[in-house]
């Protein structure tokens, strides 16, 4: 079984090195590949104003955050969520940095999850190509028309969609799905044994007459036991 987590955060700013921290987490999880419909969300009081850039980009206040969970009280939660799962994040060296600062504030270790960056991933699928999550929407006709602001869980949602089709597609997905649904079910496929007619018209060899005198010469020269003399008659 793979479990994959598809993880966002929203920010007061750039930079945990300069004081700013976690407001928002969103979480999806995957079963192969499969979304489960199981998430964790949560807003943080960063305990500091919010930048009026990042809220431009987020929309969430001080007002809002006031009173919500600090960082300190939810990160057990989090972290139960997360377990072993391999994290899906798109530029998650961002995403990453903030989660591990904000775990060293509190003297707990840095995640050793292994880590897919869908950013890295999308550059190796298309080269030289925008590779925003918005971008890739509108390539794979996602709807994010809810997109307006950045949101945790929302980018997490549409980023699992844009994940399974940069690993194959839809259909990648719906074929586990099924296959796990089976074996959950204790069902074995059932396999066609039905005898096949042969072909009215043998298929042409595709050996050249140089390629079957080298063969007849290396079965000559194993001697007359060799298996393949009953293949030749």
């Amino acid at each position: 079984m793979t479990r994959e987590i598809v993880l966002d955060t929203e920010t007061t700013g750039l930079s945990p090195a300069s004081g700013d921290r976690i407001v928002e987490i969103g979480c999806v999880e995957l079963i192969n590949h499969v979304p489960t419909g199981k998430h964790h969300h949560v807003y943080l009081d960063p305990q500091r104003p919010m930048p009026e850039e990042a809220f431009r980009v987020h929309g969430l206040s001080d007002e809002f955050l006031a009173g919500k969970p600090l960082f300190a009280d939810a990160a057990q939660d989090f972290l139960d969520f997360i377990g072993e799962g391999t994290l899906v994040i798109h530029n998650a060296p961002f995403d990453m940095g903030f989660l591990n600062a904000e775990l060293k504030r509190i003297d707990r270790p840095a995640l050793t999850n292994e880590v897919i960056d869908t950013v890295q991933v999308a550059r190796k699928v298309y080269p030289g190509a925008r590779v925003s999550l918005d971008a890739l929407c509108k390539h794979y006709g996602i709807d994010n028309s809810k997109r307006t602001l950045h949101g945790a869980l929302l980018d997490s949602e549409i980023l699992a969609e844009v994940y399974l089709e940069l690993i194959g597609g839809r259909q990648v997905a719906l074929a586990l799905s099924a296959e796990a649904q089976n074996q959950a079910a204790g069902v074995t496929p059932e396999i066609d044994r039905t005898p096949r007619a042969p072909r009215p018209t043998p298929l042409p060899s595709r050996l050249s007459d140089a390629a079957k005198a080298a063969h007849a010469e290396l079965i000559a020269d194993i001697g007359a036991d060799a298996l393949w003399h009953q293949y030749q008659k």
